[in-house]
């Protein structure tokens, strides 16, 4: 899902130099998503994460107010980096084709290769991560989990209906459920990749999503 996207190569984004206390604020979120990834957010202590840094813990507690913040703020530069490379695909995608079912395919094919792109297995989904554990957060935390999967629907229920309005699907379609399923195949992809030590997993499924849509818009 959501952290399909957080183990890529990110767009680059022209800015100034950053200064020594925002430097330090990204390498403790670093630090703790990485400890997230492999052993929950319950289990990953702000000792940890200061020794990490090399930094006490009142520099912790001036960049985070206690843990849920740290948590909020995870989450809230996970949903905007995701946003801004699910952005690039799709306008990758668009430039390549006017017509909306072949650029969504053609998004389909580049998010696969992305995947191939991985060094090693996927290291995880922060969102699902999030949600997994929601019993450790405040319920805003948990809430923008949902909001960052809500993000995907929204996203991909706008184009593939612009794809039914043209093409209307050769079977009775939820478009809401279909648009949920990208979400759906990404988070089982790292599962199933994760279990198995399977990189290829992920594109695998990115790739059967596609010819689902092509065989459901496309017939063909």
């Amino acid at each position: 899902m959501h952290g399909t996207l957080e183990a890529q190569k990110r767009p680059a984004v022209q800015s100034a130099e950053p200064t020594k206390g925002e430097r330090t604020r990204q390498r403790l979120m670093d630090l703790a998503e990485d400890a997230v990834m492999h052993k929950g957010f319950a289990a990953t202590s702000i000792d940890e994460l200061v020794d990490a840094a090399g930094i006490t813990k009142s520099g912790f507690f001036y960049h985070f107010q206690d843990k849920d913040d740290l948590a909020k703020q995870l989450v809230a530069r996970f949903i905007e980096r995701d946003t801004q490379l699910l952005d690039e695909l799709a306008g990758r995608a668009r430039s390549l084709s006017d017509d909306p079912l072949q650029s969504f395919l053609i998004f389909l094919k580049l998010f696969a290769e992305m995947m191939d792109d991985l060094p090693n297995v996927h290291p995880g989904c922060l969102v699902a991560s999030v949600i997994y554990q929601d019993r450790a957060f405040k319920r805003d935390v948990s809430a923008m989990a949902a909001r960052a999967i809500l993000l995907w629907r929204e996203r991909f229920h706008a184009w593939l209906s612009e794809v039914a309005e043209r093409y209307p699907p050769k079977l009775e379609t939820d478009l809401v459920a279909l648009a949920d399923h990208f979400s759906v195949v990404a988070d089982g992809a790292i599962v199933t990749s994760r279990a198995l030590q399977d990189k290829a997993v992920f594109g695998r499924q990115a790739r059967l999503l596609h010819d689902y849509v092509k065989l459901l818009f496309d017939g063909r």
